[in-house]
């Protein structure tokens, strides 16, 4: 005898196959908007050609949706289709697919993130398919696309945060480019801090003690952060570069300047790799008589929060259609770099699954960027979308599902809420000692 529940199975499954079937029919227009991307490689906030394609693609290339070109930011963009499913009555399920777009200097789309781009268009794609043949849909559902720029550098997801971009959405998906499929990955909190030293000009020859060396400062501030290494927990991270030493040898340079990135696999442990940090630049400055700035990027990166019901959801679906998850404890648990997906993590529930592409390069080289326009990484980016589409349909027809999805997520920000509290008043930078934290 079938029952209701069976029905509803079947049903689930036919829109499962729908997507998947409308996602195949578009595999020559999705891949050749993802090597349209990958061939202009723009920098953060200056993705104007990317943005333009992307926009293109949900306004002429497929029909249906309603865009906001330039959304909140110049390079940014909103497509929503919906809602549908009138009948069904009761609130809207909004289900939000992210596209990133912004690539590296120097070395373009090393990070994959024009395969990220046609992951979110995909999704978007194939959920939009199944729900036009579906009939009627268990709940009301709009489907959202959000175009968010500069993940590289700024944090283009903070920005739309702040500008309240995400507000009305329910759940989150995207799907970052990597040597191995897994649905969660402990990537880390992160501050970036420019230092600028200030000296004072001579000729390094003839008159050297009438200078100030701007490069010793900066030499010494170096030094100071790798002997730091040493005494920082073994998942914390700080490396940086001199991006200015001077300008010519026989000339006691005046200015020199470094960039630092600071990581931590949780937010709440920023503060304090930040002020040792500091230190190290501040006597850097005093053992020169140097002067010294210090300026932090407009945003820190938090962690990604878990969720451990979207986590499932993904293997779940993912194995279905084939996808080897890895089981490499070092990989899954030790933190790699960091995504302003993680402060969208604090506000939305969502998941940033991680994908392989057909290659064992590493990201940020130059081979990394060759597999990401390639064809192989077609097959990998369309079954990762396929996925998301999969895991996004559970939660539409599963009502019981949605609501262990918020749980964990108001579960998890609570407990980093707590952890932060603790933090507060309990052991402060110095008192490092003592039980460890659950640090990933």
């Amino acid at each position: 005898m079938r029952t209701a529940y069976n029905c509803n199975q079947e049903k689930l499954q036919k829109c499962k196959h729908k997507a998947g079937c409308c996602i195949d029919s578009a595999k020559d227009t999705l891949f050749a908007l993802s090597k349209d991307i990958w061939s202009c490689a723009e920098l953060a906030y200056e993705e104007k050609q990317s943005h333009d394609i992307l926009v293109r693609f949900f306004t002429e290339t497929e029909k249906g949706w309603s865009v906001e070109s330039h959304y909140k930011l110049d390079t940014a963009f909103r497509a929503t289709w919906g809602p549908t499913g009138v009948n069904a009555g009761g609130d809207t399920l909004n289900i939000g697919f992210l596209c990133e777009y912004d690539a590296l200097p120097g070395i373009g789309h090393a990070c994959g993130h024009n395969l990220i781009a046609e992951v979110g268009a995909a999704a978007a794609v194939g959920m939009k398919g199944a729900l036009e043949a579906l009939v009627d849909p268990p709940v009301r559902v709009m489907v959202t696309v959000i175009g968010t720029p500069a993940e590289e550098e700024g944090g283009g997801k903070i920005d739309l945060i702040e500008a309240g971009g995400f507000e009305g959405l329910d759940l989150v998906f995207m799907a970052h480019p990597s040597q191995e499929d897994a649905a969660y990955l402990p990537d880390m909190a992160e501050d970036d801090v420019t230092v600028k030293y200030y000296g004072k000009a001579s000729h390094a020859a003839a008159y050297p003690w009438e200078g100030i060396n701007a490069l010793d400062a900066a030499v010494l501030a170096y030094n100071n952060l790798s002997v730091l290494r040493q005494q920082l927990k073994p998942d914390w991270r700080l490396h940086g570069i001199i991006k200015h030493g001077g300008v010519k040898p026989n000339i006691i340079p005046a200015f020199s300047e470094l960039v630092f990135y600071l990581r931590t696999p949780k937010r709440r442990d920023l503060p304090f790799l930040r002020e040792k940090a500091e230190q190290c630049f501040r006597s850097a400055a005093m053992a020169t008589g140097c002067r010294v700035e210090l300026q932090y990027g407009p945003h820190e990166y938090h962690n990604i929060l878990l969720n451990k019901t979207l986590t499932r959801l993904y293997e779940e679906n993912g194995k279905a259609l084939g996808i080897e998850f890895t089981t490499d404890e070092q990989v899954l648990n030790t933190p790699s770099g960091s995504t302003d997906f993680g402060n969208l993590s604090f506000v939305v529930p969502g998941i940033h699954p991680y994908f392989y592409i057909g290659t064992e390069a590493l990201n940020h080289t130059e081979e990394y960027t060759a597999a990401a326009g390639s064809d192989k990484a077609q097959f990998f980016t369309l079954r990762t979308a396929k996925t998301l589409v999969m895991m996004a349909l559970d939660v539409l027809f599963n009502p019981e599902l949605l609501k262990q999805v918020k749980e964990d997520f108001h579960l998890s920000k609570l407990k980093e809420e707590c952890e932060v509290t603790g933090r507060e008043n309990g052991s402060g930078p110095g008192q490092w000692g003592g039980a460890a934290s659950a640090s990933r």
